[in-house]
């Protein structure tokens, strides 16, 4: 005799997979905000790398400091004025705090691109020019619709929102190009800084300890 299913255990099978679904599929979906701090996160720790791996002292600048490795986040007309970052060392022109296009890092999956959201050095940093040599994914208002970012007082100086590192590793704050000494205690960070994403709706925070330089992400 040819066995099949009844009506009541199709039901039972399509009930079993809709309850499955209900737990699953909310797992899936995307937190724009959670990525845009986890990108930010991960960018935060490959800036200070590159600190760590290109030392910029030189004996024969006195104002050497002032060209480590930072990440500026920053909302202007080449960003669309969206909020977005750029990772750079400002070794060009003496250290204006403004980052020349050949100041910024390239990206290491692809030699082509410097790594920005936007910046108004040249045209080809500009993210709405088609000639676009940044990268649109850190431009954080146009990828992740990202509104604002926001420094702690602990690391912020003035308006400066910018991280930089020493070749320890360890988290300075404020706009380097101010700065009076490579080694004046006041320009590290000294308690934990927090870098807070928003979308108006939702918010994440990147928190940055002091001399580490540890990062992570707190939603």
């Amino acid at each position: 005799m040819k066995k099949a299913f009844t009506l009541l255990e199709l039901v039972f099978v399509i009930v079993v997979i809709g309850i499955l679904a209900a737990l699953i599929l909310p797992r899936t979906k995307t937190n724009p905000v959670q990525e845009a701090a986890i990108q930010v996160l991960s960018h935060i720790r490959y800036t200070q790398h590159l600190a760590l791996v290109d030392d910029k002292y030189n004996a024969n600048d006195a104002n050497w400091y002032k060209k480590r490795w930072q990440i500026l986040f920053s909302s202007n007309a080449s960003s669309d004025n969206k909020w977005g970052y750029t990772i750079f060392a400002d070794t060009i022109g003496g250290s204006t705090g403004n980052p020349n296009k050949n100041e910024i890092a390239i990206n290491p999956q692809n030699p082509q691109q410097r790594m920005t959201g936007g910046q108004t050095a040249s045209n080809d940093l500009d993210i709405n020019d088609p000639s676009f040599v940044g990268m649109s994914k850190l431009n954080l208002g146009k990828s992740y619709s990202i509104t604002n970012v926001t420094f702690s007082n602990t690391c912020k100086v003035g308006t400066s929102t910018r991280i930089a590192f020493d070749y320890m590793g360890r988290p300075i704050k404020g706009n380097l190009t101010s700065n009076t000494s490579p080694y004046d205690a006041n320009d590290l960070i000294q308690s934990d800084c927090n870098i807070t994403l928003t979308d108006g709706t939702e918010s994440a925070i990147i928190q940055i300890s002091p001399e580490t330089g540890y990062a992570k992400v707190i939603f």
